[in-house]
Formats: C-alpha cells, sequence, structure tokens
C-alpha cells in the first residue's frame, strides 16, 4: 500500500493531502524539524525531526520506497525520491517523474549559479488557485495509479 510524504516546510497543500489521503485510505506522513498542527486521524502521522539543514529531507528519502508518494517543492529531495521510485508532486501540481527530474535540476543549478553570480532572478509566480486546482487533480490520479500493482514486463528465458 503507497504511502504519502509530505515536506510540510512551507507546504501549502497540507489541507488537500489530508481531504484526499482520507478518501482512498492512505497513511500520511507530515515531516518537519518543528512541531506543527495535523489532523486528529489515524491515517496522519506528525514526525519531528531534529533542526538542521536536509535533516527533513533525510528522513523522507529514508523511509520513502517504490509507489510512495512525495509532496515536496525540493528538487534534491525529488531526485532522491524519484531514484527509489517513488511519485514526486510539488505543491503547485507539478510531476517530477524520472523524464522530468533532470531538467529540473539542470534548472535549478543553472538559477543557484545565476544568483551567486550576482544575476538578479525571479521568484516562482505566487501559489494561486489553479495552482490548488492542479494539485489535487494529480494528486487524486498519482493516489490511484500507485495502488494499482505494478505490471513487470515478462522476459523469456534465454533472451
Amino acid at each position: 500500500m503507497s504511502r504519502i510524504f509530505i515536506d510540510s516546510d512551507a507546504c501549502p497543500v497540507k489541507d488537500e493531502v489530508y481531504r484526499v489521503a482520507g478518501r482512498y485510505s492512505v497513511s500520511v506522513f507530515v515531516v518537519s524539524n518543528r512541531m506543527i498542527a495535523v489532523p486528529d486521524s489515524p491515517l496522519v502521522e506528525r514526525v519531528v525531526v531534529a533542526a538542521g539543514p536536509d535533516v527533513a529531507d533525510d528522513w523522507i528519502a529514508e523511509h520513502v520506497v517504490d509507489q510512495d508518494i512525495v509532496i515536496t517543492a525540493d528538487i534534491p529531495l525529488a531526485a532522491r525520491c524519484v531514484e527509489k521510485g517513488a511519485h514526486v508532486l510539488e505543491p503547485k501540481g507539478r510531476l517530477l517523474d524520472g523524464d522530468a527530474i533532470g531538467m529540473a535540476l539542470a534548472m535549478r543549478n543553472l538559477m543557484t549559479d545565476l544568483r551567486s553570480a550576482g544575476v538578479m532572478t525571479s521568484g516562482g509566480a505566487a501559489f494561486g488557485k489553479a495552482d490548488r486546482s492542479r494539485f489535487l487533480s494529480q494528486l487524486d490520479t498519482l493516489v490511484v495509479k500507485a495502488r494499482r500493482p505494478r505490471v513487470r514486463p515478462v522476459v523469456p528465458r534465454g533472451e
């Protein structure tokens, strides 16, 4: 059974995750380095990790397995989770899969290099209703997909 992990630092879609998880009876781990409010539900578990850079990310990457779903805007964390076979969804609804993660990492690194060189870069667009709607649609689709058994190709012996 797939689970959902939320990298909860500044995650604007936690309530949406709780609703979808309740609809499908999927466990949710809300991971942060500080105490945050979570619903009183047997499906939702708060995980508070030690303070420090990437401690929450490390916890998620260590516990996620194939077919789990990770909600994060953190591209390096997303890459680590995709490597383990997890589905990764950004809060704005963009799916970061094996095809998209390479480009996302390259763009992140380029923007980091530009900023360190003193080039002014814009932040992203503000989070809006369309983002929330796109996220909900993608999450619902991912939960349904992750609940289906994976079909592995049959390779005849001797080939």
